[in-house]
């Protein structure tokens, strides 16, 4: 066997120096964590509610910086042109699994950015207007049905699977309702509570408080089972559209090429924060199943997600008006 060349030994030497230098860098200056919707959506509560304890365990302010537009490329491309050092993240929402087949000159989520820790799921809640005369699914999809293309529902962004999950019910359930969109839940929230806007879906996390408040009606959750926080509220497949299941998700990521000891790092402090009871309790409260796992897991997930929802986006011809 032949000896090892002494430039060998000290390239390596001076990659694993700076993957040292680079995890250690995290600490001087403030990281940005952008979330490309509104502020007031699921997204951006998961966001804030990690950003603090974050910037507790790496020693740095962590700046939640909301960029909303296009269907969440604005905030994409800003961070997949952003300097790979750790110090820009996204919170990735679910629209992650669509963007690309919406927008497909957008950067692609699955090559241009790096991913470091899936954080929690929530099912989306099936919600109605508190005037209209529905109580149920069944009820609704009759009430469509005589009414087609009469009823308005929204999800958030056009690219977002809130959004998805009513084009899914549409086919399922063989109604037509008329799409709004909206820049995120903060924006549609008005027009939601006021009547202006009949059907919505979107994350336990956010519409729970309206519920209990009577404010607006739940009809169903969109998981596979029930949520633990409106364990009355039965899933749309227990309500009358076998096999119908969508969920949320929220996972950090950073720009492709980030050195893997920043990516190692970061996914050590994430997955800890998960694991935390405090951070945790507060979420599963919520409504959310917080995760913890490698960049991997994340990866996988982000792959599943796009196959499954690039199908019904083509299948049903979806696009950006």
């Amino acid at each position: 066997m032949s000896a090892a060349r002494p430039g060998a030994f000290v390239a390596a030497a001076l990659v694993a120096f700076s993957a040292a230098h680079a995890a250690q860098d995290l600490q001087n200056r403030p990281i940005r964590m952008i979330v490309a919707v509104a502020a007031g959506g699921s997204t951006d509560i998961v966001a804030r509610a990690v950003a603090l304890p974050l910037s507790e365990r790496v020693g740095q302010q962590v700046v939640v910086d909301n960029r909303p537009g296009a269907g969440g490329v604005i905030g994409l491309e800003l961070v997949a042109g952003a300097p790979p050092d750790g110090h820009t993240l996204i919170m990735g929402p679910g629209s992650f699994g669509t963007i690309n087949s919406f927008f497909p000159k957008a950067p692609d989520v699955q090559k241009d950015l790096a991913p470091i820790a899936l954080l929690a799921t929530s099912p989306y809640l099936l919600v109605v207007q508190s005037k209209l005369p529905v109580t149920s699914v069944k009820e609704l999809i009759a009430y469509a049905k005589e009414r087609p293309g009469k009823l308005t529902y929204s999800g958030s962004t056009v690219t977002s699977l809130q959004r998805l999950s009513g084009e899914h019910l549409k086919r399922m359930a063989g109604i037509d309702l008329l799409f709004v969109p909206y820049k995120g839940t903060g924006a549609l929230m008005p027009d939601l509570l006021g009547g202006r806007l009949d059907v919505a879906f979107d994350n336990v996390l956010v519409l729970t408080t309206y519920v209990k408040s009577g404010q607006l009606r739940a009809l169903a959750v969109t998981g596979a089972k029930r949520s633990v926080v409106m364990p009355d509220v039965p899933t749309i497949s227990e309500a009358g559209v076998p096999g119908f299941q969508s969920a949320g998700w929220f996972g950090i990521f950073g720009p492709a090429k980030t050195p893997h000891a920043i990516v190692a790092r970061l996914n050590t402090e994430f997955s800890a924060l998960m694991d935390a009871p405090g951070l945790r309790d507060r979420l599963i409260a919520q409504g959310a199943e917080p995760l913890s796992g490698p960049p991997e897991a994340l990866r996988k997930h982000l792959a599943r997600e796009v196959e499954t929802w690039s199908k019904l986006i083509r299948e049903a011809a979806l696009k950006v008006n």
